[in-house]
Parts: structure tokens; sequence; C-alpha cells
């Protein structure tokens, strides 16, 4: 289902829970909400639709992709960047990594390790803030 954009900083400020399996229809909504918003947005956090959860989604051209439970384990080569956010107005300046490591659960809860580089690091590092109730 498709849900409004939350754009409250009070609410976005709050750190998420862990997922569980109960949560798997918030990771469906949270699916919906982007491909709907797919002009202006390449990747949400559950918070963003009123869900203080550890689950985000991205998409970078080949579908979306759900990640549950992300925790970066590394981080290599920052740099300085602009962002913008349907949460938020306007751009804002914060700093990124090139390549993050990430360790997470998909949507079946099976356990992933992955590297990620470029465009789908910066989508990830963004969602997740996020998830830590930090506003860039």
């Amino acid at each position: 289902m498709i849900k409004q954009i939350v754009r409250d900083e009070l609410f976005l400020k709050q750190k998420s829970k862990p997922a569980t399996k109960a949560d798997m229809s918030v990771m469906l909504d949270l699916i919906d909400t982007l491909n709907a918003n797919e002009k202006s947005c390449v990747g949400m956090a559950a918070n963003m639709i009123g869900v203080t959860k550890r689950i985000i989604v991205f998409n970078i051209g080949f579908g979306v992709v759900p990640i549950l439970n992300p925790v970066i384990t590394k981080k290599v080569k920052g740099y300085d960047t602009e962002e913008g956010c349907l949460s938020l107005s306007g751009v804002r300046k914060t700093k990124r990594f090139e390549t993050i490591e990430v360790e997470y659960e998909d949507q079946n809860f099976q356990k992933q390790k992955q590297t990620f580089q470029g465009w789908a690091a910066q989508i990830i590092q963004h969602e997740m803030d996020h998830l830590e109730g930090i506003i860039i």
C-alpha cells in the first residue's frame, strides 16, 4: 500500500528498532511507496512512512532491493556531498563513503554480507542515517 511521506523531524529523529517477520507488510508498503515516488526518490527507510523499524529499500535501476536490520561494518574513502530527501526540504551537505560493507537480512531473514560502491553505497548510507534518527 502506498503510504504518505512523514516530514515531522521529531518523529524522524527517533532511532529505529529491529525488524521482525511481523514487519513484512512494512517492507511491502515501503516498496509500493518507493515505486510510487520513483521519479523523485531512489531509496526509503521505514520511518519515512511512519514506522520506526530497521528496514530500507532502494532502486538503482534493476528493481527495488529490500534490506532489513542493516549494519555498516566497513567504510572506505570518505567524501563530501549534498543530498535531498522526500522527508526534508532542500539539499543538505553530508559526508559519505565510496565503498561500504553491510551486514543485513534479506526479505527471507537470511543473513547477508555485501560490499556496495558508488551510488548504491551513497543511497544505503542516507537511508541508514534515517534508521539512526540522523537528519542531515
